[in-house]
C-alpha cells in the first residue's frame, strides 16, 4: 500500500525540526527547560503559520511583482509572527530564568514553524508525483532554510539575552531591535536566493552555515552571563 503524499510530507517537515531541536537541546543540557515548555513553544511556532501565510498572501496583493520588496515584507511577517508566537506563550513564564533562555525558546519556535513550512513546501512537488524533487527540497530545506529560520530566530533571542537584566523599556526596545536585525537578515538571503541560478543555490547556504557558527560562540558566551552586582 503507498504512503499517502501528505504523510510523506509531514515526516519530511517534522523530522529534521526534530533532529535540530534535539541539537539545541543539547546546547541547554546543563540547565535544561521544562519539556512542556519546549513542546509548547515548537507548538506555538508551528500554529503560527496559520496567521503568518494569510498575511503574506494579503500582502502579496499590494506588490505588482514578486520581487525584493515582497520577499523582504515577508521576511518581516515571519520573524514578527515566530517571537510573537514565542512572547504569546513562554518567554514571559517564571522558567525563563536566565539568559539563554530566550535564545532556546525563539529556536524551539522557529523549529515549530519551520517544521510545518517544510511540510507545505514538500506536499507540492510529492503530489504532483516528482519523488526527486521532494527529496532534493527536503535536503535544501533541513540543511539550509530550516537552519536560516533558526538563525534568524535566534537574533532575536540574543537581543533578549543581551537585555535580560535590563529594565523593562530597554527589553521592550532591544526585543524590537532584534526582530528587525533578524528580518534584514531573512530578507538578504530571500533576495540572495532569488538572484542565483539554481545551479549556485547550494552555496547560499554557506552564508547560513557561517552564521550558525558564530552563534554557537554566541551561545557559549550567553550561558555565562550573570546579573550584573549593584554597587551601594
Amino acid at each position: 500500500m503507498p504512503v499517502p503524499p501528505i504523510a510523506i510530507a509531514i515526516l519530511g517537515g517534522i523530522l529534521p525540526a526534530l533532529l535540530w531541536l534535539w541539537f539545541w537541546l543539547r546546547e541547554d543540557s546543563t540547565h535544561p527547560e521544562p519539556r512542556r515548555l519546549i513542546a509548547l513553544a515548537f507548538l506555538a511556532g508551528a500554529l503560527s503559520i496559520a496567521i503568518v501565510i494569510p498575511t503574506e498572501k494579503f500582502v502579496a496583493g499590494y506588490f505588482a511583482l514578486a520581487g525584493a520588496a515582497m520577499f523582504s515584507a515577508w521576511a518581516v511577517i515571519e520573524e514578527t509572527g515566530k517571537y510573537l508566537a514565542a512572547r504569546l506563550t513562554v518567554l514571559g513564564r517564571r522558567e525563563n530564568d536566565e539568559p539563554v533562555d530566550s535564545v532556546i525558546y525563539m529556536v524551539v519556535a522557529a523549529l515549530g514553524f519551520s517544521s510545518v513550512e517544510n511540510a507545505l513546501f514538500l506536499l507540492n512537488p510529492d503530489v504532483a508525483g516528482q519523488l526527486g524533487a521532494t527529496v532534493l527540497t527536503g535536503d535544501l530545506r533541513a540543511i539550509g532554510a530550516t537552519l536560516l529560520h533558526v538563525l534568524s530566530s535566534s537574533i532575536v533571542g540574543l537581543a533578549l539575552a543581551a537585555s535580560f537584566y535590563r529594565p523593562r523599556r530597554e527589553r521592550v526596545l532591544w526585543a524590537i531591535s532584534g526582530v528587525i536585525l533578524a528580518s534584514v537578515l531573512h530578507a538578504g538571503f530571500n533576495i540572495l536566493i532569488i538572484n542565483t541560478k539554481d545551479a549556485y543555490l547550494f552555496h547560499t547556504f554557506v552564508f547560513v552555515w557561517i552564521g550558525i557558527v558564530v552563534l554557537l560562540a554566541a551561545l557559549e558566551y550567553v550561558k555565562r552571563m550573570r546579573r550584573p552586582v549593584r554597587r551601594r
